[in-house]
């Protein structure tokens, strides 16, 4: 593989790292630290021997935790900007599982319904410092999920697959979130109902600037997703059909469905999925649902009404009613 295609971080999430020793008055390692290099991404074997070398200085058991309460919007490069200029808690989760990779290699996001609860889940493919990395980053998640939200997210608890690394009284004085450990995933769950919070920096044209940044940083990964250029293009032509999208990627409709098939899904249910985002969107503000349906190309109010209902369980007009 070439360079670019390497496991790698940031170089914003590693400077997280080295900040935060210098605030503690912390020495790394020379040779670590000449390995970083502002415009450059990490290898992840360095990043691994920087997360072994903070935590053995700093011999505090939550290091992980505090640098998680601790870590900044602008540490996640250009995916965290995405991931806050999202109109809802909901639309920033799917951002955050299409360009996690931006932000490093190294672990693995997915969204699991539980009954009334949604768990982010967070599947981590490293060893060294497992566990106060699981740690830092989902109380990054908590952290940055509350601020985005202005403060209106409530999460139902943190759960981790590691037994605790010192008294539970000790992560209890850190955290105001619930814990449990031993678990089966490493996740953040909240209720349902919080995937509408709306977040407080919501801005739909830096959001689509900064998912350009995001969709060239992953093809430099060798990691950008045909599933990515499929929602791209219904996002900006929701009239478009199967066809009419595949030509614009020079595919076929049936290489196109055979594609996506390997991602494990359909242009039908990724076109929904998108046109879904939109019209909720749509109808936040005043414009008429007739013609929310007649630009998300339906044939007639009617069937949109009929979609939007099946989609999520009330009518536009009531869900425009709720809020």
């Amino acid at each position: 593989m070439g360079e670019t295609s390497e496991h790698s971080v940031t170089p914003l999430y590693s400077q997280a790292i080295v900040q935060a020793a210098q605030r503690l008055g912390l020495a790394l390692p020379g040779h670590l630290l000449a390995e970083l290099r502002p415009a450059q991404r990490v290898p992840l074997a360095t990043q691994d021997a920087l997360w072994e070398a903070f935590c053995a200085a700093t011999c505090d058991p939550l290091a992980g935790l505090r640098l998680g309460l601790e870590m900044q919007i602008g540490h996640l490069d250009s995916a965290g900007m995405l991931l806050v200029t999202s109109d809802t808690l909901g639309e920033a989760l799917e951002e955050l599982i299409e360009y996690a990779p931006v932000i490093g290699d190294g672990g693995e996001f997915s969204i699991r319904h539980a009954g009334e609860l949604v768990f982010i889940d967070y599947q981590p493919d490293y060893s060294v410092r497992r566990a106060e990395r699981v740690e830092a980053v989902l109380a990054t998640q908590l952290n940055l999920t509350r601020w985005s939200t202005g403060g209106r997210f409530r999460p139902a608890g943190i759960w981790l697959s590691h037994a605790p690394l010192t008294a539970p009284d000790e992560y209890a004085q850190l955290i105001d979130c619930p814990l449990q450990f031993g678990a089966a995933h490493n996740s953040l769950g909240f209720a349902a109902d919080q995937l509408q919070l709306p977040l407080i920096q919501a801005n739909g044209a830096l959001r689509e600037h900064l998912r350009q940044l995001a969709d060239q940083t992953l093809e430099a990964l060798g990691q950008h997703s045909l599933t990515a250029d499929v929602q791209r293009l219904v996002r900006l032509h929701p009239r478009w059909g199967k066809e009419r999208v595949a030509a614009e990627l020079d595919l076929s409709g049936r290489h196109l469905n055979r594609r996506l098939g390997e991602e494990g899904l359909s242009f039908k249910s990724l076109r929904e999925s998108v046109l879904q985002q939109v019209a909720c969107r749509a109808l936040q503000g005043d414009q008429r649902v007739a013609e929310i349906a007649e630009g998300l190309g339906f044939s007639d109010e009617g069937a949109f009404v009929r979609a939007f209902r099946r989609w999520q369980g009330v009518t536009p007009a009531r869900y425009r009613e709720r809020g």
